[in-house]
């Protein structure tokens, strides 16, 4: 009786020191993120401009397409999207405007910056306004996410301002703490990669890259959806 009451004793530490020290690992692992969020936001709001070369995959709907260009950001809220391959685009704010354009099309889409409804929207506001602890709900590591480069660190959450449409968003942060990947997972299904390169930070970017004028004979036309 006395080996057997040692024994279920002896069971129970060893549960409450389990516990304890998954507790400990919880509390460790949230220090880490906020740490981690936290130095990626130091980075980039002392940032006045960005520039980057960008490559695009998209696979959804049976549809899959990948794209590359170059990616300038200029505070406050300014974004040009220069698509290089597989065909020229511009996808363009200048913080209150934006639009989008393909060359040769006799179209140009246009919205208000405030009203964009775009996957890549949420981008402008990288400079000088980053705070991915509050954008993101349940930001966490994601182990299960394979790092693009070894040393990395992949953090994993829901964008608060597009939950409806988003299920969760994969962020890759380099030891410097850049954002290197960026993985949209939609509620449909679909999936949407950015992954940047070659960031060159506080450059010298003219004003007029960040406006868009419609070449002559080209109607202009409203809309909030500038997907291509």
């Amino acid at each position: 009786m006395e080996t057997m009451g040692l024994s279920a004793a002896k069971r129970v530490v060893g549960v409450a020191v389990f516990w304890m020290l998954l507790v400990a690992v919880g509390q460790a692992s949230e220090n880490d993120v906020h740490k981690i969020a936290e130095a990626v936001d130091q980075h980039y709001n002392h940032l006045e401009s960005l520039q980057t070369a960008f490559s695009e995959s998209y696979q959804g709907a049976g549809i899959g397409r990948i794209e590359s260009g170059t990616l300038w950001l200029k505070r406050p809220g300014k974004m040009r999207w220069e698509y290089h391959q597989p065909r020229e685009k511009l996808f363009v704010s200048d913080g209150k405007t934006a639009w989008f354009y393909v060359p040769g099309d006799q179209q140009a889409r246009k919205t208000p910056a405030k009203k964009l409804d775009d996957l890549r929207s949420p981008l402008r506001y990288l400079l000088g306004k980053t705070k991915l602890e509050k954008e993101f709900a349940g930001l966490s590591r994601a182990p299960d996410a394979l790092a693009s480069t070894p040393g990395d660190v992949v953090l994993r959450g829901v964008p608060k301002n597009m939950a409806d449409r988003v299920s969760q968003v994969l962020l890759e942060i380099t030891p410097e703490h850049r954002i290197r990947r960026v993985v949209i997972e939609e509620v449909d299904g679909a999936v949407t990669e950015f992954r940047f390169s070659e960031q060159q930070e506080n450059v010298s970017i003219a004003e007029e890259r960040f406006r868009f004028r419609p070449p002559p004979a080209v109607e202009t036309i409203e809309s909030e959806d500038l997907a291509p």
